[in-house]
């Protein structure tokens, strides 16, 4: 039966399973092949808390979806247009998310009487007329499975596993890309148990021979390479990004990195990454807790190490006695919070921008502290870079907030050339002459960074307040609110050194659309469909949280109205009423998920209509 083969500008493909049925080996293997197509793409992962929830429960569904196209893609989408599930709590849990009309693929094997009562359902969904406005296809991919692999002598549980495949042949064939890619991971990845790499390879060759075979399949469709800037490129995620960004840094400023960490959903990938690169000098220590992660991380800064922490929100909680003796110290270090949905232990493999207050005021005293935010997967490279710069020039910790979406998302990612990254180097103080550990630099108010056995350059820091200049303890009330003022007038002459805040379509206006990190995709897209509509809108996407840019308030202050979208109940908002005493209004969003575009779009409508 001849196909008919249809081409579109993008696509949204969610695949979902079970915990166990390998949905996010799945989504990655089509989103690297996607990537080496030449598509542009965004991608969301969503991970069940609980590890290895029981087979075919709702809470214990497994997620990934992948937004790709010939055009720049901002956003993992909205609605979907492809719904793979592998069972029926994986269906019901994902429905909704599925547009009118989109295209189900459903492992008719796993809607067993069992399953279906698992997932709430009376009847068989596939059998009865409740998805009449879906075109469903029914294939038994379990069965197929044990087709292929019925010669191998492999055990069931071996041959179950490998049924992902099956569903991602399926798909490559469907929206027209090569297997050779997968086919090469897999001979890389089980090449020590050939019997399982063969099973694999066989499995993912069916599935695709199956879409180009079966009669239940009239079309597939294609999407062409999308035009984008000349480079060499490869998919990224947010955690892999920020962990090269800190090794980018530590060679720009030709210090060794160290890393003090304790792992936590969802920052551990971090750790993950940096322990594999020792060749780069790289040392990363998994300490036995929160704060003995970041206080390993202030020895290595004291000993003239570039120091790194990571942590998510619980972990900031515990490590905010120690962030206070890194100010007091005034000790470059980087902290990068990978937030997700609280309070507590929370929501821990779901996203949220939580902890923006947390990060700018949740110390003991006056503590302040730089925030910067990554808004993209790809610009955590970026971030982690600047969040390192500031903190070697400045002598303070910075703290660079990521999120769940951005950390596990994936994008491509444009490999810079090394020689456009700016040299970083701090120079120590190795003159004993007129060495004082609290003289300051006249621009920077940044102290002397002298490591611990330079000759004549003995010296005293801890977390007991500072003399001036000399660096021994003082209790005199008249320092003491000097030296409080002076780390706070640090970290605002920061605002100096920051490039100016740009807007994203015109300079003054109706209304101004306010975001920082992971809501940036959602926002510019939101924002370019109402200006195609004749709407007056904008967009302003802050990276710089504490200190804001010099003429942020300027630009605030042209727009009749602001709109702040954000995980959280408020937090920029607040921090931007209170700064600059306008009327932000709030678009709040506190699920576990990222916004879609049309949800700040209806909002937009409302305030424009």
């Amino acid at each position: 039966m001849s196909k008919t083969l249809k081409t579109l500008e993008d696509v949204t493909i969610r695949f979902a399973g079970d915990s166990g049925d390998g949905m996010q080996l799945t989504g990655t293997q089509f989103t690297n092949t996607t990537a080496l197509f030449g598509n542009d793409l965004s991608t969301l992962p969503d991970y069940p808390a609980e590890i290895r929830a029981p087979a075919g429960t709702l809470f214990g569904v497994s997620g990934f979806q992948i937004h790709f196209g010939s055009s720049e893609i901002n956003t993992p989408g909205d609605a979907c247009d492809v719904l793979v599930a592998m069972n029926p709590a994986a269906l019901k849990v994902n429905l909704g998310g599925l547009r009118d009309g989109g295209i189900i693929i459903a492992n008719s094997d796993g809607f067993t009487e069992k399953n279906l009562k698992l997932a709430g359902y009376e009847k068989n969904p596939l059998e009865d007329d409740s998805l009449q406005k879906y075109q469903v296809h029914a294939v038994a991919i379990t069965t197929l499975t044990q087709n292929a692999l019925q010669d191998l002598g492999l055990s069931n549980k071996l041959i179950d596993r490998s049924k992902n495949f099956f569903a991602l042949g399926i798909m490559y064939w469907m929206f027209t890309r090569p297997i050779d890619l997968t086919v090469k991971w897999i001979g890389q990845k089980f090449g020590k148990t050939p019997e399982i790499a063969e099973a694999n390879t066989r499995v993912l060759k069916a599935g695709y021979a199956f879409g180009e075979t079966t009669e239940i399949f009239v079309s597939r469709f294609e999407v062409q390479p999308a035009e984008l800037v000349s480079g060499k490129y490869r998919s990224i995620t947010g955690n892999e990004a920020a962990a090269w960004g800190m090794i980018a840094a530590s060679v720009k400023s030709r210090l060794s990195l160290f890393l003090g960490s304790y792992p936590i959903t969802p920052a551990s990938d971090i750790l993950h990454e940096l322990s594999k690169h020792k060749n780069f000098g790289v040392r990363t220590f998994q300490a036995e807790d929160e704060i003995a992660g970041i206080t390993s991380a202030i020895g290595a800064s004291y000993g003239g190490a570039l120091a790194l922490t990571t942590t998510s929100g619980p972990g900031m909680a515990l490590k905010s006695e120690a962030m206070g003796l890194a100010v007091m110290t005034e000790l470059p270090l980087v902290i990068i919070d990978v937030q997700r949905g609280g309070p507590s232990t929370g929501l821990p493999t779901k996203t949220e921008q939580a902890d923006l207050l947390q990060a700018v005021s949740g110390r003991n005293s006056e503590a302040p502290i730089p925030v910067i935010a990554a808004s993209t997967p790809a610009d955590c490279f970026q971030t982690a870079f600047e969040a390192s710069r500031i903190a070697l020039k400045y002598m303070t910790p910075v703290i660079m907030l990521t999120d769940g979406y951005l950390a596990n998302g994936s994008e491509p990612w444009l490999i810079p050339d090394a020689s456009s990254l700016p040299d970083i180097s701090p120079t120590f103080r190795t003159d004993p002459e007129g060495f004082h550990p609290y003289n300051r630099d006249d621009k920077t108010l940044a102290r002397p960074w002298a490591i611990p056995g330079t000759p004549g350059l003995e010296h005293r820091i801890g977390g007991l307040e500072k003399q001036h200049i000399s660096g021994n303890v003082s209790y005199d009330p008249a320092n003491h609110e000097f030296m409080v003022r002076t780390r706070q007038a640090k970290i605002d002459g920061i605002a100096a050194d920051l490039p100016p805040a740009e807007v994203e379509g015109d300079p003054k206006g109706e209304l101004l659309v306010v975001g920082w990190g992971g809501t940036y995709g959602a926002i510019r897209v939101a924002v370019a469909r109402r200006r195609e509509a004749g709407k007056s809108v904008s967009h302003l996407h802050l990276k710089y949280l504490n200190p804001f840019q010099e003429n942020l308030g300027e630009i605030l202050y042209s727009f009749k109205q602001v709109l702040v979208p954000e995980l959280n109940l408020g937090q920029l908002s607040r921090l931007l009423r209170a700064k600059y005493l306008i009327p932000a209004l709030s678009l709040n969003k506190i699920q576990g998920l990222p916004f879609h575009a049309d949800e700040i779009e209806k909002k937009i409508d409302e305030l424009l209509p």
